[in-house]
């Protein structure tokens, strides 16, 4: 019990406070966004229910395999039937589900109704690229594809740069719709707590507010061919001002 509760506790102490992967990373990584916190909320809510009725079944059965074991039973019981304990382990059950739907009922209901957009961020996947818009922002697009390793500059990292970031302001409600020129794409990143198909011919939407500054990092999560493992997504999150001046700088350059 004492090792099982260590192990417990290494595994949440170790979760990633960075939203780059790390080696031997168990976690989410640190929430970015509202959604995201949320989701890591909701996950421990469950996790904890998971953990208490799992240590509560061993409990049972530790004592069940002492108290009765051979050589300390006697009478064997005739008992087949007992109403009062098919209610107990029938409405306890139903009460544990109910909360943890209405838990997960709230996390869907944030992710489903979409805010007053600040920002839209069009999203198109390819073999194997993605391909960025700005509606608002009128020439203000881009490709993006992963680095190669000759290209890399100090920082980069390994299958998850790209040439072209996509730059967006914190604290800033952006409607994210995505669509694919191919085939079935996933566009996601971990730290915004958003994954979305990319499907041809169809328009799905999400959302997010980036809370702080950085660098967020995600990929492809729709196997989509040979490339697939090669569709890194980088977020840049700056100020409101910085993103004026990259949206200028990008205008100027287009």
């Amino acid at each position: 019990m004492v090792k099982l509760l260590a192990l417990l506790l290494i595994f949440y102490s170790s979760i990633s406070v960075a939203s780059a992967p790390t080696s031997w990373q168990f976690g989410f990584p640190a929430p970015a966004t509202e959604i995201m916190e949320v989701v890591a909320k909701s996950h421990s809510f469950v996790m904890s229910v998971m953990v208490t009725i799992m240590l509560f079944v061993w409990a049972l059965l530790a004592y069940a395999m002492f108290r009765f074991r051979k050589s300390k039973v006697t009478n064997i019981s005739k008992t087949h039937h007992n109403v009062f304990l098919e209610i107990v382990w029938f409405v306890i059950p139903m009460i544990i589900v109910s909360a943890l739907a209405f838990k997960n009922a709230k996390l869907l209901k944030l992710q489903e109704k979409i805010p007053k957009a600040d920002i839209i961020l069009k999203v198109i996947g390819h073999q194997w690229y993605w391909s960025y818009q700005y509606p608002e922002y009128q020439g203000v697009s881009f490709d993006s594809y992963i680095k190669e390793k000759g290209d890399f500059v100090k920082g980069d990292l390994r299958l998850f740069s790209v040439d072209n970031n996509v730059v967006l302001p914190v604290n800033t409600n952006v409607r994210l719709q995505v669509i694919a020129g191919d085939v079935i794409h996933s566009w996601g990143v971990p730290a915004f707590g958003v994954k979305i198909d990319a499907i041809p011919g169809r328009l799905n939407e999400a959302w997010f507010n980036v809370k702080k500054p950085g660098i967020y990092y995600g990929q492809c999560y729709e196997l989509c061919g040979q490339g697939h493992g090669f569709m890194p997504i980088v977020i840049e999150a700056v100020s409101k001002e910085d993103f004026s001046k990259w949206i200028e700088n990008k205008k100027l350059a287009s």
